[in-house]
């Protein structure tokens, strides 16, 4: 098993700011930097941000092709 599929069990559909912090392991400033620049897509109820992992994952195929 790879370590990304490891990584990938630990978490649901849907992330937290927390979670979104633990999984890409950045701190809150910049988890709510991305959220609200819009550059990872998310909804937010209430006061609370849910992100799909979809949206996760193309953020990072993104910034992968930018380099």
């Amino acid at each position: 098993m790879e370590l990304w599929e490891e990584k990938e069990r630990k978490f649901s559909d849907v992330l937290t700011v927390k979670e979104l912090m633990d999984y890409l392991a950045i701190g809150k400033n910049t988890a709510y930097d991305l959220l609200k620049s819009k550059k990872i897509k998310s909804i937010k109820i209430g006061r609370v941000y849910k992100i799909p992992k979809t949206e996760v994952h193309e953020y990072i195929r993104k910034s992968f092709a930018a380099k």
